[in-house]
């Protein structure tokens, strides 16, 4: 058998490799390093981890503890080295860095039907082809990705406005209105500010602690989506004249437009998560809680995603890969981890896990797999496809909105509905997974 390509050693390059090797699937692993690394590596290990050492929260009824438990029950390599390599972390998953890398390094080598090249790619190989080379792809291999996608569908530098929880926000304060009342319905709603609300919530912003940008991330700003900081520095007024103006809206509170309106623009279907719109930003993430909270209504908000501007390399997943995730004029040509567009060494991880699937599911001549979306994995393909999405693709984390709607309980808390949705999504990946999954493979 001719062996599959997979370009990139990082955590879904390394699961996708694993998985396939592990079920008969010879594999040539391309990695750069050590003949070159990214401006964030610092190690010739495979599956470095370059920021944070945290898998996150292991707690099942948050969407991304409920994602590691469907891994788990499929044979993710990776979760088994992280849990093998384990730290103190409270409420999460954490690893020594070093061990895990070390671990998953070891993984590959002892593999026989893995076959580990150093070599820098800078064209996409011909042949069965993962690219799975995450959000800092080397230029040279990212133009032949722009020049097969159309530069219009892969990005280099990502502006983020945060997405909030539905459930966490005040509807007693907060309404829904579009601007002058267009449109046939009110895909918006409305975060009313007086005046010296808004100029105290102006100078937060203007004094919040931000992230300061690595080399590699510095980029010109475009006009049209500046960070809140940067029109907040340009005077007090800018903001009000910018996403926070409050023309063509009315508060039923008290029949009155507002000094200034913080808007909120539907993220799904489902009315599930609410995108604050013109809110990206480079502010810290705790930064972004305590400062976004002293809005009014929001002042319990939950935050599905924070806002941020970074570099980040990815396709347009939707309109460039099919419903089987290959590329949409090449059935060769697959793309796994954060460069389709999903954030998070979790859900890079897990994305390595379902494209290993669907090319398990094509060399073995079966459909591909589409797991449940009332599952983890099943939001994080609905993500890929956009399913359900309004607004402008862009990247995410796993989180509840993504999941197929749950029935709405009277008097419900919010932590009795996401039990209820993980006990849900268990029970059908665990059915799912039963009859069309594959035995798991040996561990790290």
């Amino acid at each position: 058998m001719t062996p599959v390509n997979v370009v990139g050693g990082g955590l879904a390059g390394c699961e996708v490799a694993l998985q396939l090797a592990a079920h008969g699937v010879p594999v040539r692993l391309f990695e750069m390093k050590p003949h070159k690394r990214t401006p964030a590596q610092t190690s010739d290990q495979l599956a470095e981890l370059v920021c944070s050492n945290s898998f996150r929260s292991a707690n099942p009824s948050n969407a991304i503890g409920q994602l590691k438990r469907e891994m788990r029950r499929a044979g993710s390599v990776i979760l088994q080295a992280a849990d093998a390599h384990a730290v103190p972390a409270g409420d999460a998953l954490a690893v020594d860095r070093d061990r895990f890398a070390e671990a998953v390094t070891a993984a590959i080598a002892a593999q026989p039907l893995i076959e580990v090249t150093h070599e820098v790619v800078e064209a996409i190989p011909e042949g069965l082809t993962v690219i799975a080379t995450g959000p800092l792809t080397d230029a040279p291999l990212a133009q032949a990705i722009a020049a097969r996608a159309g530069r219009e569908s892969l990005y280099f530098y990502d502006a983020i406005a945060p997405i909030i929880d539905a459930d966490s926000i005040n509807w007693d304060v907060v309404w829904r209105q579009s601007r002058y009342d267009k449109g046939e319905s009110a895909d918006y709603a409305n975060v009313p500010l007086d005046q010296a609300g808004y100029e105290a919530f102006v100078a937060a912003v203007q004094a919040g602690e931000k992230v300061v940008p690595k080399a590699f991330e510095e980029a010109k700003y475009f006009e049209g989506c500046l960070p809140i900081e940067v029109m907040a520095e340009r005077g007090v007024q800018t903001l009000a004249f910018g996403p926070l103006k409050p023309v063509g809206l009315t508060d039923p509170r008290t029949g009155e437009s507002p000094y200034a309106v913080v808007q909120l623009r539907m993220e799904n279907r489902e009315a599930s998560a609410w995108n604050m719109v013109g809110f990206q930003t480079r502010l810290k993430y705790p930064e972004q809680r305590r400062i976004f909270r002293t809005l009014p209504g929001l002042e319990d908000a939950v935050f599905l995603r924070y806002g941020s501007v970074h570099r980040n390399t990815y396709v347009h997943s939707p309109s460039l890969l099919t419903d089987a995730l290959h590329w949409h004029d090449d059935p060769d040509l697959y793309f796994a981890g954060q460069i389709t567009g999903v954030e998070g060494y979790v859900e890079s991880t897990a994305c390595g896990q379902l494209i290993a699937w669907h090319l398990l599911a094509r060399l073995q001549g079966k459909p591909a797999p589409v797991p449940p979306p009332t599952t983890a994995f099943g939001a994080l393909r609905r993500h890929l496809r956009a399913d359900g999405i309004l607004s402008a693709y862009s990247p995410s984390n796993l989180n509840w909105s993504l999941v197929a709607p749950i029935d709405k309980r009277r008097r419900e808390k919010k932590h009795e509905k996401k039990a209820r949705q993980a006990a849900r999504a268990e029970a059908d990946f665990e059915a799912w997974w039963a009859a069309e999954g594959w035995p798991p493979p040996s561990g790290a």
